[in-house]
């Protein structure tokens, strides 16, 4: 459900007249997001100017250092307190708008934990909202989960997610992303579910390796793979054993992960997102 969708667009990303015509009185939508290092931020503002709406960024009442271990630290004391960090009001009445795109990096497995303090203090009930993140490796589909969980009286809608180290792709896909969710006009391919999935061969093993190779969060092995077509080349979808790290003896034991490869024409593999 919370996978972001991969569809082609051939035309520019328009508001939908059709959806409005056919839904009666246009709704109100807002981009409300809060960004660490402005890759959020980015994402918010491609979204934000395609269909046109309002904008406003999540801000701290004392933010966070913006050296990458000092952040970290901050986050597990105040995770080991029980208590989120303070946030600024916003500017914007959230009573005004119908839909709500929530944008926000991914840290320790689900939402940062500004939203975790803006969602006590807002009300969505009855509401629409459209979860978007950049992450490292992966977590749109947990911290949706965590969405579902945490706002029982608010529609949880399919989000979007990018990967920090591939933030060049991100207004190709965020373009996708809205036709394929009826937010803007325009003409797009889905592409074919997954066959079943096969034991890996050798070519596919390599195509697995040079896509991880380099990230240090991810320490897997291939197991089964499924692979389709797309437009500009071909996805994989393998299931991998998460395989413990000699360098993190605290980490989670192993598990079975699913990992998101492209290989487009002419380009080295890379992976789109890991789904624990």
């Amino acid at each position: 459900m919370f996978a972001a969708v991969a569809m082609m667009v051939a035309v520019a990303c328009n508001p939908n007249k059709t959806q409005r015509a056919n839904s009666g009185p246009k709704p109100k939508m807002l981009v409300l997001y809060y960004s660490q290092t402005s890759n959020t931020k980015a994402v918010a503002q491609e979204i934000a100017t395609r269909l046109k709406i309002d904008i406003e960024e999540i801000t701290l009442v004392e933010p966070y250092d913006t050296a990458f271990q000092a952040t970290i630290d901050r986050c597990k004391a105040d995770r080991e307190k029980g208590i989120t960090p303070e946030i600024n009001p916003l500017k914007s009445d959230i009573a005004d708008y119908d839909i709500i795109f929530l944008g926000y990096p991914i840290w320790f497995g689900t939402y940062a934990p500004p939203i975790a303090t803006l969602l006590n203090k807002i009300d969505l009930s009855g509401k629409k909202v459209v979860p978007f993140c950049t992450f490292g490796s992966g977590g749109l589909e947990s911290s949706g989960k965590d969405l579902v969980e945490r706002l029982p009286n608010t529609e949880i809608l399919p989000g979007y997610g990018v990967r920090a180290a591939r933030m060049d792709a991100m207004p190709k896909e965020v373009g996708e992303f809205l036709a394929a969710s009826h937010f803007c006009d325009g003409k797009y391919e889905k592409p074919e579910p997954f066959p079943e999935q096969h034991p890996v061969n050798a070519d596919e093993t390599a195509i697995f390796d040079a896509a991880v190779d380099g990230y240090p969060m991810l320490n897997a092995k291939a197991t089964t793979v499924a692979s389709r077509a797309i437009t500009d080349g071909t996805e994989y979808l393998f299931t991998a054993k998460d395989m413990p790290r000699e360098d993190k003896p605290d980490m989670p034991p192993p598990s079975e992960i699913k990992v998101y490869v492209l290989v487009e024409k002419g380009k080295t593999p890379v992976f789109t997102k890991v789904v624990r």
